[in-house]
């Protein structure tokens, strides 16, 4: 097939400005995402390339424009998504996010999701009692989750956060941590708390942590309670085993909710030992009131790069290489 130029029209300068970012960093991306070339012609961009692979991406400069104009941040990430969005025919779904806000950081921060995978995620969150969210690092699942849970306080539909994760080390061990048991685990739940402390605030924080409103704790202090009016976190949820899991998931209780997060590619359990969150994904699949939820590396909101690695480490697994999987 050919080679034909396109030319889009944007609005205004600062839209144009918008959609090559700085260093025209955007519109490279934008070219490399669609095999493309792109230039700036006056007010106009001007896309150059294969039929179909201009048609893509004057579908996505078109989006960005219009987001732009909204006065949305056109980031690489953004670019890289809508790309993506673009190449797959699921453009429609992105206007979907807009407007949805999940919660608001004490420093007026909208948080919203930013992928048509985070959007299910928390709309899963919203419909069930027991929701699962499976997917690699830097989806939002954790972020999410501490959001609607925040959200959920706020509005008084609960009397109480509780978040929770295994005290499974990566590599290190426990016993050659300083401290108490509590202080042996604060390294692994910091994630937790910083999420916290963006939605409430440090010094409402620690108010509600002194009044036991909000509970952060290791997995083990959850045996023997039945967990009543709480909305319960179960983070890195893959280093769970399948005792531990069934021990989580039966602490239910009246006017509770429960959302449970982990990765599958990042499990730190001995090799004799059996994924709990592998495991009751299977099992539960399909049960009322209960959704399960995975997100890939499209759904990734870091750093670009961290999008990328992901991408690398899931071909490699794909090609079989066992060495790469730990």
């Amino acid at each position: 097939m050919s080679n034909i130029v396109k030319t889009v029209d944007v609005e205004t300068v600062d839209v144009l400005a918008a959609v090559f970012g700085n260093l025209d960093e955007n519109a490279n991306m934008i070219a490399k995402k669609t095999d493309v070339e792109i230039s700036g012609r006056g007010g106009s961009i001007c896309i150059s390339g294969e039929e179909n692979n201009v048609a893509v991406a004057e579908k996505a400069i078109k989006k960005l424009a219009e987001l732009a104009l909204r006065g949305d941040r056109i980031d690489l990430l953004k670019v890289m998504y809508v790309c993506e969005c673009a190449i797959d025919g699921n453009l429609e779904k992105l206007d979907a996010l807009q407007g949805d806000v999940v919660a608001v950081t004490t420093r007026g921060k909208l948080i919203k999701s930013k992928t048509v995978g985070q959007k299910r995620y928390v709309d899963a969150i919203r419909k069930n009692t027991i929701t699962f969210g499976e997917g690699p690092a830097g989806t939002g699942k954790t972020y999410l989750a501490v959001a609607m849970a925040v959200t959920s306080f706020k509005n008084k539909e609960v009397d109480k956060i509780i978040l929770t994760r295994p005290a499974v080390e990566a590599g290190e061990k426990l016993g050659f941590l300083p401290g108490d048991l509590q202080e042996k685990v604060n390294p692994y739940l910091r994630p937790l708390y910083d999420a916290l402390q963006e939605m409430f605030g440090l010094e409402t924080y620690q108010k509600l942590v002194e009044k036991g409103a909000i509970e952060v704790a290791p997995l083990a202090y959850m045996r023997g309670r039945t967990l009543n009016n709480a909305f319960i976190i179960l983070d890195e949820a893959q280093n769970t085993t399948r005792e531990q899991m069934k021990m989580f998931l039966t602490r239910l209780g009246e006017g509770s909710k429960m959302i449970i997060n982990g990765d599958l590619s990042q499990v730190d359990l001995p090799p004799d030992k059996k994924s709990g969150l592998k495991n009751a994904m299977k099992v539960l699949d399909g049960v009322e009131n209960i959704a399960v939820r995975k997100m890939s590396q499209k759904d990734v909101v870091r750093h670009p790069l961290v999008q990328l690695i992901v991408e690398a480490y899931e071909k490699s697994e794909k090609h079989g290489d066992e060495n790469d999987k730990r």
